[in-house]
């Protein structure tokens, strides 16, 4: 189905193209291009667009959006802009203006990317609806979101992140909510903040753009509700709660967590609710109980949307577990791939629900975990504090890499402290040898410390025993 036409493109971004072409797709990076995409050649700090124009146009791009001459292609395949960044939000803003279906965002220092891919999940049994793959959530991510919807979908679920004051103000003007959910306030990114208070503030800017008569979702139980709930007052929003708290409109009232499940029971609307979500974790929970919120705000079935859940499965990075078969016929583990980002708040919802995994005989839970950067000068502290949570928890083994987890490292009993390494390509060498079968592997980190290259070491193993058997 085509998504824009070069007419269209051209229109929305005052750009010039010589040629007429219809595209199904939109790209920013030429390596996963597909067939009928366009592709926007955007400069970044380490490299620019223009010089993988040719490739991805080799690759099955309909046509290119560009700012500057590109040798040795069509010119009839490119529409040329003044700036392909301006452009790109040009675009996602038309994308927004067209758009006739509910919009709803979400933002949080925590659970963003997993209540994303849930709403996706549940809406997606309600009618057509489109979801960002991954955590395409910021300047470029959240325009290439808007840009990708298709004028005909019914909902589109946008992730809108930060890590500086001001950033959601811009992203929110561009999506305008119909439903803006804040997942939780913690202390992420506090190396560019005075203090928590300031996040919350920050947070509180995606509610800046949500449409007159739109709702706020809000978690009740965090510290700075009462902060969160006068700025959407101010702005005359509706607003819906979501938490344990007594006074919570979806208010959680019992959790019981499985090796590989979570049973959930709330109140929503003076009505008990119970149902099951493919995943373990009183995290995956409370993102659950916001997933329900914005299903009532929109006035749709939530004991149906409540279904939906027990099939969901968490995505790569977040919390998806898979077995990995050991090498020499050492049997199997089970890897929790939490990989994709950490912040204090994830990593002892991780360290939860890895307390209740459940080893094979002879097994351990393990935690291998790299630096949770952007903390600021606490740190050093932050990360040590992890060690007594680890220890009340059960853990019966941590691997660390990073210069900041040699904090938690040194913090930890020997009976738990395993081996600690520079970075984390160093700690798959040592990790790996020593996992037996029957382990439990959570492995979790800051985006920048490449603990998703560990798990692709552990993978690895598995191409290596396929080919040897």
């Amino acid at each position: 189905m085509t998504l824009w036409t070069s007419s269209d493109i051209s229109k929305a971004t005052d750009g010039k193209g010589s040629g007429t072409f219809p595209v199904t797709g939109l790209s920013i990076d030429s390596r996963t291009t597909a067939p009928g995409d366009l592709f926007i050649a955007l400069k970044g700090p380490n490299s620019d667009g223009h010089d993988w124009v040719k490739q991805a146009l080799e690759s099955g791009a309909a046509g290119a959006l560009v700012h500057k001459t590109v040798p040795d292609v069509n010119p009839d395949q490119l529409v040329i802009v003044s700036d392909t960044f301006t452009a790109l939000h040009a675009l996602g803003r038309e994308a927004r203006n067209r758009f006739g279906g509910r919009v709803i965002g979400v933002t949080g220092s925590v659970g963003k990317t997993s209540t994303k891919d849930m709403l996706a999940h549940i809406l997606g049994n309600f009618g057509p609806t489109h979801a960002a793959f991954g955590s395409f959530n910021n300047h470029w991510g959240v325009p290439v979101t808007l840009a990708r919807t298709p004028a005909d979908a019914r909902y589109s679920v946008v992730e809108m992140g930060m890590n500086h004051a001001g950033e959601l103000r811009t992203l929110t003007a561009l999506a305008r909510p119909d439903i803006a959910v804040i997942t939780w306030v913690s202390d992420a990114h506090l190396e560019f903040f005075r203090d928590v208070s300031e996040i919350a503030d920050a947070k509180a800017e995606i509610l800046e753009g949500v449409q007159t008569g739109g709702t706020a979702i809000l978690p009740r139980d965090n510290p700075f509700y009462e902060r969160l709930e006068t700025r959407a007052r101010d702005l005359n929003l509706n607003i819906l709660t979501f938490g344990q708290h007594g006074e919570a409109d979806v208010r959680l009232l019992d959790l019981v967590i499985g090796a590989e499940q979570t049973e959930v029971s709330v109140r929503l609307d003076r009505e008990g609710l119970s149902y099951t979500i493919g995943a373990p974790g009183a995290h995956w929970a409370r993102n659950s109980l916001a997933a329900l919120a914005v299903v009532h705000a929109l006035g749709l079935d939530t004991t149906q949307a409540a279904r939906t859940l027990a099939t969901l499965v968490p995505s790569q990075g977040r919390g998806q577990t898979r077995i990995i078969p050991l090498p020499d016929r050492r049997g199997c583990i089970t890897l929790i791939d939490e990989s994709y980002n950490a912040n204090p708040a994830s990593v002892r919802a991780a360290l939860d629900a890895l307390a209740v995994a459940r080893p094979g005989p002879g097994g351990r839970r393990i935690a291998a975990l790299g630096d949770m950067r952007e903390l600021g000068p606490t740190g050093p502290e932050r990360h040590a504090a992890l060690a007594k949570e680890i220890v009340a928890l059960g853990i019966e083994q941590v691997y660390t890499a990073g210069p900041l987890m040699m904090n938690l490292h040194e913090a930890l009993p020997p009976a738990i402290k395993a081996a600690h390494a520079v970075d984390s390509a160093t700690l798959a060498s040592l990790l790996a040898p020593a996992l037996k079968n029957g382990d439990v592997l959570m492995v979790k980190g800051s985006f920048s410390t490449r603990m998703g290259h560990l798990v692709s070491f552990l993978e690895a193993m598995t191409d290596s025993v396929s080919e040897a058997t």
